[in-house]
């Protein structure tokens, strides 16, 4: 069957036919296309076409897809078992290679999704400090508990501004928003409220309004005033866990935080999450402590499995310096079709994470983000899909370079932007 059919008939029994909003296209129009399969730095669809992807499951598949050592581990621990609901020593091993990538994780709980790990770390952290006030950045996105879902306001504060419905207003109201990269909001906001907050949660690189980076001397400030006031600093390192550096961003920019979340790669492409931190904290956890977090499938065996592989692999600095090759290679190849053909572009990378947009104006936070050109974005979607490159279906997506690719698929890359930009210009 084709996607168009296959998303006929997933209409009638999944809502909006998907099962995560994005895949939808419903941003940049047109029929999802359904994946039947993935190899290396490809994905082939159910019409037939391989496609250059640079979604990668939105960044696990830092290796590509169906890696062979990876695919090796799984089937070695599936002939011993699915689930147990029971430990495994393959939790423990996995747990010492997080932590020797992460040395600011001396303890860590493995859950199963980003989600579930920044929902687990804000609980844990009002526990610790017995506060309640939590500061996020409006476009970081860290899972859909309801506490988060807080959408950011005209003003330059917003508290309990609901995102979504379904959501009590009492569920949100201790939840503030400041805009990514404000510095001097922030001090502010402490002054004021300092006393009463219990953690601040950052995603320390943006990945899901595109990426955006931290400008200097942002992280110094989250760090220095959750020091000062006693409030926990939370990373969301989900996408940028051992994606953009071997020990995340927080090795990347030489910061510290007390807790971190992680997910996508320690999973080596299965539904994985975690979250850990300073010991002191994460003894307020059950069983240890008052702070009550359980899950039946954390730490599944098969999970484990694939993350033990995936992190073995990861150790080997030449996969970093390839990425980074590769993805400064994309990154060189996008602003030189900008350039040559004057159509607007705001580039964006860290590491192999890295975004297109459609504006000229620099994007550092979610309003820049918003002034990029989504008819065109849409239209470029399409264009590239035509040229046989999958990218995130949405223009507020990060896309992720794989070891996979090859110089050819970059070259490849580039030659569809170009062509692409030289419509729009002509």
């Amino acid at each position: 069957m084709s996607s168009s059919q296959l998303f006929k008939d997933a209409q009638q029994v999944l809502v909006g036919g998907v099962n995560s909003p994005v895949r939808a296209f419903k941003s940049v129009g047109g029929t999802p296309v359904f994946i039947k399969s993935g190899n290396g730095a490809y994905v082939t669809t159910e019409d037939g076409h391989q496609l250059i992807d640079y979604i990668g499951a939105f960044g696990p598949h830092i290796l590509g897809h169906s890696h062979p050592t990876i695919l090796s581990a799984l089937r070695d621990a599936m002939d011993l078992g699915l689930s147990f609901g029971a430990p495994t020593e393959a939790e423990t091993i996995l747990a010492h290679k997080v932590q020797k990538a992460f040395p600011s994780i001396e303890q860590i709980r493995f859950v199963n999704s980003g989600t579930e790990a920044c929902m687990g770390a804000l609980r844990l952290a009002r526990g610790f400090t017995k506060r309640d006030i939590v500061l996020k950045f409006s476009g970081c996105y860290h899972g859909h508990s309801d506490s988060l879902l807080v959408a950011a306001g005209s003003g330059n504060l917003t508290f309990g501004q609901l995102d979504s419905a379904g959501v009590p207003h009492s569920f949100v109201e201790h939840t503030a928003v400041l805009e990514f990269n404000d510095s001097e909001a922030v001090r502010q906001f402490f002054s004021e409220f300092g006393d009463h907050t219990a953690a601040v949660i950052v995603e320390p690189v943006v990945g899901n309004m595109g990426v955006v980076l931290p400008e200097l001397g942002f992280l110094h400030t989250l760090r220095q005033v959750c020091t000062q006031y006693g409030a926990v600093l939370i990373f969301d390192e989900v996408m940028t866990g051992f994606r953009v550096s071997s020990g995340g961003a927080q090795q990347l920019y030489s910061i510290t935080p007390d807790l971190t979340c992680l997910g996508k790669i320690i999973g080596g492409g299965l539904p994985c999450g975690a979250f850990g931190g300073r010991k002191d904290i994460m003894a307020f956890l059950s069983p240890n402590g008052p702070v009550y977090q359980a899950g039946t499938l954390s730490g599944n065996p098969l999970v484990m499995a694939a993350g033990i592989a995936m992190l073995g692999l990861l150790s080997d600095p030449a996969i970093y310096s390839r990425l980074e090759q590769r993805s400064h290679a994309l990154e060189v190849g996008i602003n030189q079709a900008s350039l040559a053909t004057k159509v607007p572009v705001s580039v964006n990378r860290v590491g192999s994470m890295i975004s297109m947009f459609f504006t000229d104006t620099p994007v550092t936070n979610l309003a820049s983000a918003q002034t990029s050109n989504t008819q065109r974005f849409a239209k470029f979607h399409s264009y590239l899909l035509d040229s046989h490159v999958m990218i995130p279906p949405s223009q507020f997506e990060a896309w992720f370079v794989s070891h996979a690719h090859s110089d050819e698929d970059i070259t490849r890359t580039v030659d569809a932007i170009h062509h692409f930009c030289e419509t729009v210009s002509s």
